[in-house]
């Protein structure tokens, strides 16, 4: 059976979906209404509603949501029921600051390597190994690597995405200021300076 075509608008909301469904079970909620559910996300019930029946439902009527089995669904559905693999390509100050963000382990993420051209002056956990970047083809031949992070200046940015993409890996996450597309490939693209210019356009127009 095919798969049912889910828009991306209902997907960039999952990961906030999830994030509340743990705050509530954190804080002891047993049950949630799409109506609390709507307020505290800032949309509307049959918005909720109509995001949950892509997935199925999650809740009987005049019930509300089980909030725990929430946070397994979400978690489910993005894949975080699993564990992930991952290098770091560029050991700059982004590269070097994900490495040493201590947070990623307990979501199931796990930083194996960085890789720069210039390995001297790359700081990170000592159980993160450092290599040339000309080491990483043959080190994710004998490692499972599922999921790089690119961290490089703009102008090697492509260059070095198509590097990864001949190693093997099939997703990329995107931190270099350059927006990357390879067939075959899933990238996700992370652009810092727009989230501050939205940040900006809304003080500019703040009531």
């Amino acid at each position: 059976m095919e798969k049912q075509k889910i828009s991306s608008a209902v997907i960039n909301r999952l990961p906030a979906y999830l994030r509340l469904f743990t705050e509530l079970e954190e804080r002891g909620v047993a049950h949630v209404s799409s109506n609390e559910i709507s307020d505290l996300m800032g949309t509307t019930a049959s918005q909720v509603r109509q995001d949950f029946s892509n997935f199925g439902g999650f809740g009987r009527q005049g019930y509300g949501y089980d909030v725990k089995f929430l946070c397994q669904q979400m978690q489910q559905i993005l894949g975080l029921d699993k564990t992930y693999n991952m290098i770091i390509v560029g050991g700059g100050k982004i590269g070097q600051a994900l490495a040493n963000y201590q947070g990623y382990d307990a979501l199931g993420f796990f930083i194996k390597a960085v890789f720069d051209k210039e390995v001297w002056h790359v700081r990170v956990p000592s159980h993160i190994d450092v290599f040339p970047t000309e080491d990483m083809k043959d080190f994710v031949a004998k490692n499972k690597i599922d999921i790089a992070v690119l961290c490089t200046p703009k102008d090697v940015a492509l260059e070095t995405a198509k590097q990864i993409a001949d190693a093997g890996i099939k997703a990329i996450w995107n931190f270099a200021s350059q927006e990357i597309k390879i067939d075959g490939v899933l990238v996700e693209n992370v652009h810092l300076n727009e989230s501050l210019f939205l940040l900006t356009y809304k003080m500019q127009n703040q009531d």
